[in-house]
């Protein structure tokens, strides 16, 4: 059973609490009591996550043997077997689209496009540089929309923008410490061909810079300001520009931004950084 719960990796499930942020950001985050929608939403992007890490282990088993991390995964050291992963995989699809159902229709074509979006990653596009990590972005553009759609909060363009952002700075994190492992690059995965330590340094400090001034140009935009009724939303900015700069230094100064999940549940600054940030966030929202 641990090596199940291994292989279904729900410590990455931290991802879709991306879920919740266009009603966070509506200030309606009580729909998540009010609203069962949201939650079931939340649980079935959980499930759709897990059946496609299956999917991706059983994919990429012989690769996985030769990363010095992704070696001790389940399918890779053989505790788990083929069949029980297909027949484990299957059910977890058949879940999340049962609990799609309970939602909407537009939330079910959100799932559907987000299991073609990463099936096609894990065939194809994860082999072609910038667009691989692109599609991880789009894969978290998804999960706000579904919070979106999911309880009928609209999701303002910013938002899509900041999501995609900050989710290719992870991604490119990811990427920079493939590229530090002493493995063959082009076995472990062909798109690290197209990145080099510089490259990525570079792209890192333009997307996060870009991020910054997309969320601070969100924060004192009119209709923000109109719709939350406070003009303090900047002050927000600090929390998001000191946590992404921390990831900055866990990057390229620690140089362990491997698994940007990990790094959240254990680094205290970037977690201070979030707590601070939706404290500031909440009461801005809900106490002015």
């Amino acid at each position: 059973m641990t090596n199940i719960i291994k292989l279904l990796r729900p410590h990455q499930w931290i991802k879709n609490f991306f879920v919740f942020i266009p009603a966070f950001f509506a200030g309606k985050i009580g729909l998540l009591v009010a609203d069962h929608r949201l939650a079931v939403a939340f649980a079935s992007f959980c499930l759709a996550a897990s059946a496609v890490y299956v999917f991706n282990d059983l994919f990429d088993l012989e690769k996985d043997k030769l990363h010095e991390v992704k070696r001790n995964r389940p399918l890779a050291i053989g505790s788990v077997s083929r069949s029980t992963a297909v027949l484990l995989m299957l059910l977890l699809c058949g879940a999340a689209i049962s609990s799609a159902f309970l939602v909407n229709l537009e939330f079910l074509a959100v799932i559907g496009g987000y299991f073609a979006v990463q099936i096609l990653y894990c065939l194809i596009l994860k082999h072609i540089s910038i667009i691989d990590i692109s599609v991880i972005a789009v894969g978290f553009v998804l999960r706000v929309l579904a919070g979106g759609v999911a309880v009928g909060v609209p999701v303002s363009k910013w938002l899509i923008l900041m999501t995609f952002l900050l989710a290719c700075c992870l991604a490119l994190g990811k990427r920079r410490d493939d590229l530090l492992l002493d493995v063959d690059k082009s076995a472990l995965r062909p798109s690290l061909g197209g990145y080099t330590l510089p490259f990525i340094d570079n792209c890192l400090i333009v997307l996060a810079g870009t991020t910054i001034v997309c969320y601070i140009m969100y924060t004192v935009s009119e209709d923000v300001v109109t719709r939350l009724r406070s003009d303090n939303v900047y002050l927000t900015s600090i929390f998001v520009i000191i946590g992404l700069l921390r990831f900055l230094q866990i990057a390229m100064v620690e140089q362990k931004s491997g698994s940007p999940t990990l790094i959240l549940l254990k680094d205290t600054m970037i977690q201070a950084m979030i707590g601070l940030w939706l404290v500031a966030f909440a009461v801005i929202l809900y106490a002015s």
